[in-house]
């Protein structure tokens, strides 16, 4: 039995409300999260293994009790090597720092901006280094997402650095069939948007999209827009007007048309309904590459950048794009031969990185993925959330506000001395 403790915020088995999901933010801020961490425990989910999720807290876990327990502690990562992410890194880097088992990083990465700049200093390379390096004390390599980061942790004195890309990439093994199903892209064409909603050059590209298609549609990620979605909440005051989707009034909220998946699975499927799908988030387009459907990646950040040049999926740099673009115009620059015909080389690269740090994985011989998929198959997963449950909701939670407040009074009334 091949004990694993895995960085995660739940099982892939556990059907969580949208509700709970937001509350406790189990999406790390981004959906993206779950396609990459859920990929890679259904990827490590050999017979004879167990494993259990972290829940994003390795502060709450005893050193002594993490050695006694598990074999391995495997952390897939995305661009933990950013500002917001430091505190977390820390708490990793403390609990790793006092480990005896292996410790295995499944593709981190670098955030920054484009172009890269190779050999910069930058304010967390201490935070950085003390995470690294433990994780070398304990593993003969680090997976890392791409050429960026990899550059960046040699500048930083680190030799044994793989480019291993994303788990989430190598979800169904060496096997990718990514088509075209029609030769050029209609208006009536089902297209999925994927937003960056700090990024505000998207703002004329979602605007003239809305219009010029009928059947758009917003696959949200960020936590924000789940909150917009399940409870109406979005800034006030100027961003109410913005063309990005972060209010109420937007059309694509407005008319319905905005969806957001809190499990990857689901997310797949709405995936393989579309014909098309293009945007500024990297797992939209991974999401869509799983599924079958061409994408196009609008990159503006090397954090996205490096893992679009690495998997060779369809992208331009954000700054080369002109406000005016057409998604039929992406559809028809996309070439598909080197994201499908590179990806069984770099499935090898990955699962030889699993390997070589002694996990086992489903696409070995004598493995399938039948007893995980099986068990996935008997979970029913929250629909998808859409803007239309809003009105229902904020109803709910009105009436729930006036039922205390006549409690609260009722309590008050009872406690006036007589």
């Amino acid at each position: 039995m091949t004990r694993i403790l895995i960085r995660s915020p739940k099982s892939p088995f556990e059907a969580v409300s949208p509700e709970r999901v937001l509350s406790r933010n189990l999406i790390g801020d981004n959906s993206g999260n779950l396609l990459f961490l859920e990929s890679a425990w259904r990827l490590l989910s050999t017979r004879g293994t167990e494993i259990t999720a972290d829940r994003f807290a390795p502060h709450s876990f005893d050193p002594d009790e993490v050695n006694e327990r598990f074999d391995v502690y495997v952390i897939p990562l995305a661009n933990a090597f950013r500002i917001a992410f430091e505190a977390q890194l820390i708490r990793y880097t403390r609990l790793i720092e006092r480990l005896k088992i292996p410790v295995v990083v499944v593709g981190v990465g670098f955030q920054g901006g484009i172009p890269y700049q190779s050999g910069a200093t930058r304010p967390m390379d201490g935070t950085v280094k003390a995470f690294v390096g433990a994780v070398l004390d304990r593993s003969p390599s680090i997976g890392v997402r791409g050429e960026y980061t990899q550059d960046y942790l040699q500048r930083l004195g680190f030799r044994d650095v793989e480019v291993i890309g994303c788990p989430s990439m190598f979800l169904y093994g060496d096997r990718l069939s990514v088509t075209k199903r029609t030769p050029t892209l209609a208006r009536d064409a089902r297209i999925g948007i994927g937003v960056t909603n700090k990024i505000t050059a998207m703002g004329p590209i979602v605007a003239s999209h809305v219009e010029r298609y009928p059947n758009l549609e917003y696959i949200a990620q960020d936590i924000d827009a789940l909150r917009l979605l399940l409870w109406g909440e979005g800034p006030a005051g100027d961003a109410a007007s913005s063309p990005l989707p972060i209010h109420r009034s937007h059309p694509l909220l407005r008319d319905d048309k905005s969806v957001f998946f809190v499990d990857p699975w689901p997310w797949l499927e709405r995936m393989r309904e579309i014909d098309f799908m293009f945007g500024t988030r990297i797992h939209g387009s991974i999401a869509a590459a799983l599924a079958g459907t061409p994408s196009f990646l609008l990159a503006a950040d090397a954090r996205t950048l490096e893992l679009a040049r690495y998997f060779e999926i369809p992208h331009r740099v954000m700054s080369d794009v002109p406000p005016d673009v057409d998604a039929a115009d992406l559809y028809d620059e996309a070439d598909l031969s080197g994201l499908v015909g590179g990806h069984a080389a770099r499935a090898r690269t990955f699962f030889g990185y699993l390997e070589r740090h002694g996990l086992g994985h489903i696409f070995q011989e004598g493995e399938d993925a039948s007893a995980f998929d099986e068990r996935l198959a008997a979970v029913t997963f929250p629909e998808p959330v859409r803007v239309r449950r809003v009105d229902r909701i904020l109803r709910t939670r009105r009436g729930a506000a006036r039922l205390a407040r006549r409690i609260r009074s009722t309590a008050r009334q009872h406690l006036r001395p007589a």
